[in-house]
């Protein structure tokens, strides 16, 4: 995997990186597997903006994931590794034994061609889905449940990895990109390996229309503002905010402040 860079033909050339796309094989897109996805454009459903800076952005359709890898013990063929719009890895389409097709998060190096597996006879290779107690310690992992049966809710982006670090009783404990230790229960699931597509995080845009074209709009500083849209609003010419620490637009302090919501109990090592 490497980075496309251009050249300064145009102003909006000017230093813009993107990935190489050599990786992927093309759309196959499968009709079963995909469905309308609305533009809400930040809004709740009685039409209130409750998410800013959102809206416009080319149409796409949503490729249906199995987070769950709910086929175990049926083998499946990698046929296709495709760009999904939707998220920052790359998706495979995977053709089991049995005929049925299901899109999965590409898992870095798997190929066209390539077997995956998910269960507890599962082989401990790149791709393959397995109970947590079925890891052995020391491997990297991604896709991880946090509730039995729920499907993966854990490193899922693109170029992520956690490390299976020790197993005690009923639970083991797992390194989190963010360096974070939690414990999950050992019947939960997990896939091997890293998540493609990791030269994502060093891409530039370099023009604000490549942003558009996702939804997402200008974003204006909230000291340029007059005073009753934002705290720190109004003033003549460029004035300070006025206060000891910035304020976000409803009032409430930001920048070291948690707002995170945390399990307590679970969590060994905190992020920081």
């Amino acid at each position: 995997m490497a980075l496309k860079e251009y050249k300064s033909i145009t102003p909006g050339l000017r230093g813009k990186k993107t990935v190489d796309y050599a990786e992927l094989t093309g759309q196959t897109l499968v009709k079963t597997l995909t469905k309308f996805k609305k533009s809400k454009a930040g809004r709740n459903n009685t039409g209130k903006i409750t998410v800013r800076r959102r809206g416009g952005g080319v149409k796409k359709k949503y490729r249906i994931i199995d987070f769950l890898r709910s086929k175990e013990g049926v083998s499946g063929e990698i046929i296709s590794v495709e760009y999904d719009p939707n998220r920052t890895a790359w998706i495979s389409l995977v053709k089991y034994q049995d005929g049925e097709k299901a899109y999965i998060i590409s898992p870095e190096g798997v190929k066209v061609g390539d077997v995956i597996d998910a269960g507890k006879n599962a082989e401990i290779k790149k791709g393959n889905s397995l109970k947590l107690k079925d890891i052995p310690t020391g491997l990297e992992i991604h896709n991880i449940e946090t509730k039995i049966g729920k499907g993966s809710s854990l490193v899922r982006s693109a170029g992520c990895v956690a490390v299976l670090l020790a197993k005690s009783g009923n639970y083991v404990t797992v390194k989190l990109p963010s360096g974070e230790l939690r414990m999950i229960h050992a019947d939960c699931k997990a896939t091997i390996g890293r998540i493609g597509n990791s030269d994502k995080r060093n891409i530039v845009i370099a023009k604000a229309g490549a942003n558009r074209k996702k939804g997402r709009r200008p974003k204006v500083r909230g000291s340029v503002m007059n005073a009753c849209d934002h705290p720190h609003g109004g003033g003549e010419g460029k004035a300070p905010i006025g206060k000891a620490g910035p304020y976000s637009k409803w009032g409430k302090p930001v920048g070291g402040v948690k707002t995170r919501k945390r399990t307590n109990k679970y969590i060994v090592k905190r992020r920081k």
